[in-house]
C-alpha cells in the first residue's frame, strides 16, 4: 500500500448483515468508506458513512473512479431466497459480480473482494475440502457463488487483485441482525419456543463469526497488491448436532429455561467441511471465536433484538415482499 494514501474502499451491498459489522471496523482502520445499496433491510450504519441508495446494475466506472478496493456483499444470499427465484438468483449473484468487476478495473480499481461461499462444494464426505477440491454444488445458490467467482476472475490480471472468500455460514450479532442462520435461528427458538429442531445432526457445516468474517476482509483489504486467489475462511467445522448441543448449554447456563432437542433425520444434500490453511499462510487470517463466544455474544446484544418476529431478520421475508411488488 502507498505510503500517506488513505484507501477509499467502495462496499457494494454493504448495509446487509456482514456490511453493518465491517463498515464500522473499516472507518476504525481509517479507511475512507462508501456503501452502494438499495437498502432494502434498511440503514444500520454510522452516520458519518456515506450511503447512496442505488441498484449497483446502474453503477458504471466513471462514478468509481478514485477509488481503491471494492467489496463485494450483495446478492442474494441464501439457498431459500435462490430457490425461490432462481433467475433473480443467477443475475445477482453471477452476473452482478462480473460486471462489477469489469467497471472496477476500467475504472482503475486495484483489487476486488468478493463474498462467496462454501456452499459451493455441495456434498463431501469424510474429506476436509480445500481450495483445489472440486465443486459440485447442484443447487441455485452454491451454483451461482461460483459463476460469480469465474466472472471475477476472468479479468483478473497483475494491475487488478481479485480475492474470493469463499465463507462459512456467518452467525453471531450484526446492526442489522438475522434470525435465519443456524446459530442465530437455533438461538431464537431458544429464546421464543424452548426447543432447537435439527433436520439432521450428522450434516457438516463451517461455522463462521461474524467478528472473524470482519477479520477476513481486512487481511484482503491488507494483502499485497499481487495477491489474488480464492480462500476458504471460517472458524470451524461442526456437525448441525454439535452446534445444536452448544446453543442448548449454553442458553441453559445462561437462563432458567429447560430446552429440549427435537432431532429429525431428514436427508439433507448440502453437507462441507473446510481446510483454511491457505487465508492462514497468505492472508494472515486467524479465527478467534468459538460457538460459545458466537452465542455469549447474542447474549450480550440481546436487549439490542425488538421482536424475533420482525421480517427484517428474515431475509427470505423481505424478498418474498420486494419480488410482489415486481423487483
Amino acid at each position: 500500500m502507498e505510503n500517506n494514501h488513505k484507501i477509499r474502499i467502495l462496499v457494494g451491498g454493504g448495509a446487509g448483515y456482514i456490511g453493518s459489522a465491517l463498515v464500522p471496523v473499516l472507518l476504525e482502520h481509517g479507511y475512507d468508506v462508501t456503501v452502494i445499496d438499495l437498502l432494502w433491510f434498511g440503514n444500520h450504519l454510522p452516520k458519518e458513512v456515506k450511503v447512496i441508495q442505488k441498484d449497483l446494475f446502474d453503477c458504471k466506472a466513471e462514478e468509481m473512479r478514485g477509488y481503491d478496493q471494492f467489496i463485494f456483499l450483495a446478492g442474494l444470499s441464501n439457498d431459500p431466497m435462490a430457490e425461490l427465484s432462481p433467475a433473480k438468483n443467477f443475475i445477482y449473484n453471477a452476473a452482478l459480480p462480473a460486471y462489477l468487476a469489469f467497471e472496477a478495473k476500467k475504472a482503475g480499481i486495484r483489487r476486488f473482494i468478493y463474498a462467496s461461499s462454501c456452499s459451493v462444494y455441495g456434498y463431501t464426505v469424510d474429506k476436509l475440502f480445500d481450495e483445489e477440491s472440486p465443486v459440485t454444488c447442484e443447487y441455485p445458490y452454491g451454483i451461482s457463488k461460483l459463476q460469480g467467482e469465474r466472472g471475477v476472475f476472468q479479468i483478473q490480471d497483475s494491475s487488478f487483485s481479485c480475492i474470493a472468500l469463499r465463507q462459512g455460514t456467518i452467525v453471531g450479532y450484526s446492526p442489522r441482525m438475522r434470525f435465519d442462520l443456524i446459530i442465530n435461528m437455533m438461538f431464537k427458538s431458544c429464546m421464543m419456543d424452548g426447543i432447537i429442531t435439527i433436520n439432521n445432526p450428522a450434516i457438516w457445516r463451517p461455522v463462521f463469526d461474524i467478528r472473524d468474517a470482519v477479520s477476513a476482509y481486512i487481511r484482503a483489504i491488507q494483502a499485497d497488491y499481487s495477491m489474488s486467489g480464492v480462500f476458504n475462511v471460517t472458524s470451524g467445522n461442526y456437525t448441525v448436532g454439535q452446534v445444536g448441543d452448544f446453543v442448548k448449554q449454553q442458553v441453559e447456563m445462561k437462563t432458567d429455561i429447560n430446552i429440549k432437542l427435537n432431532i429429525k433425520h431428514i436427508q439433507d444434500f448440502r453437507n462441507y467441511k473446510v481446510n483454511i490453511e491457505k487465508a492462514k499462510t497468505l492472508l494472515g487470517f486467524q479465527p478467534q471465536f468459538s460457538i460459545v463466544e458466537t452465542i455469549d455474544y447474542l447474549f450480550k446484544h440481546y436487549n439490542e433484538i425488538s421482536d424475533f418476529e420482525n421480517d427484517n431478520y428474515y431475509n427470505i421475508n423481505i424478498f418474498k415482499k420486494l419480488l410482489n411488488f415486481h423487483l
